[in-house]
């Protein structure tokens, strides 16, 4: 597991931080996870994507349905990258961004996470 790549964008108090990984397996995708929940207890969401040996995997933790790991899996998706994973937490800033700003929010968040990765 190797972090390329982060990320910080802030949209109305919110604050996104996005990760991509270098991942070899589905079992090391879900310790990054697991580990980032630790690590960042106080964040909202933590949704993510990734793509590993021809699985791929998407949630949008708790976000409106296709908000957040649809945005994320479709930068992947886009790029190309396979053995990715990338992650968003969120940190909510009490302010409501609607599902359309939550999946502009999450998609330039894992664009610039993924930015100049090949």
């Amino acid at each position: 597991m190797k972090l390329l790549k982060e990320s910080i964008i802030e949209i109305k108090k919110s604050k996104f931080i996005g990760l991509c990984y270098e991942i070899s397996s589905t079992e090391e995708a879900k310790d990054i996870i697991e580990s980032l929940k630790k690590e960042h207890k106080k964040a909202r969401h933590i949704p993510y994507a990734y793509k590993v040996n021809n699985t791929a995997k998407k949630t949008d933790d708790k976000e409106p349905t296709n908000t957040a790991g649809l945005p994320i899996y479709n930068i992947l998706e886009r790029k190309n990258l396979n053995n990715h994973l990338v992650a968003v937490i969120r940190y909510f800033g009490g302010i409501k961004l609607g599902a359309g700003g939550l999946l502009r929010a999450y998609s330039e968040t894992a664009n610039e996470a993924t930015k100049d990765i090949q």
